[in-house]
C-alpha cells in the first residue's frame, strides 16, 4: 500500500505583536541594512503613539512580507494608510507576496476609512517602483531631508 501524505501550507496575513520583533527584524533588516537589532527595536516601541501596527504575511511560522503602517491625516493626503516599511524576505521575491500584502492593505486602508495609501521609497530602489507603479501608485512628489548633525 502506498501511503500519499500532501503538506498543505498554512498562509495567513495578520497584524504582528510586540513578542515577534527578532522576527520581523530579520526579515526588515534586508531592507534597513543600517539597522542594528536595539535601534530597530527602540524606534518600534517610539511608534506605537501613533498607532503603528505591524502587519505580515506568514507561512506557517515564517513571516515572508512585513509592512509597517499608520493611518494618518494631514491637509495634503487628507486621511491616508502611510506605509512607512514594505519588504518581502529576497527568498521569496517576485511570488505575488508583495501584491498580497497590497491587497490586504487596500483594504485595510478601506475600512480605516482612508482616502489615500502613501509611502516613500528611495531612489535607487528601481524595481521597488516598477512594483508600485504595476500596484496602482503614481509619484506625486519628493522627499527632501536635511541632517541635524
Amino acid at each position: 500500500m502506498i501511503f500519499l501524505i500532501v503538506l498543505q501550507c498554512f498562509m495567513q496575513i495578520r497584524e504582528i505583536t510586540l513578542q515577534e520583533l527578532e522576527t520581523v527584524y530579520e526579515v526588515v533588516k534586508q531592507l534597513r541594512v543600517d539597522l542594528s537589532y536595539k535601534e530597530f527595536e527602540d524606534l518600534i516601541y517610539d511608534m506605537r503613539h501613533m498607532e503603528y501596527k505591524m502587519i505580515g504575511v506568514f507561512e506557517g511560522e515564517s513571516l515572508i512580507t512585513y509592512a509597517g503602517v499608520a493611518i494618518q491625516t494631514n491637509l495634503y493626503h487628507k486621511r491616508h494608510l502611510f506605509v512607512f516599511d514594505l519588504v518581502t524576505d529576497e527568498k521569496y521575491q517576485s511570488k505575488g507576496y508583495g501584491a498580497m500584502m497590497m491587497e490586504y492593505l487596500h483594504d485595510y486602508a478601506k475600512m480605516g476609512m482612508c482616502e489615500n495609501i502613501v509611502l516613500s521609497s528611495g531612489l535607487g530602489r528601481k524595481d521597488a517602483h516598477r512594483f508600485y507603479e504595476k500596484e496602482g501608485f503614481a509619484k506625486k512628489s519628493y522627499v527632501f531631508v536635511k541632517p541635524l548633525v
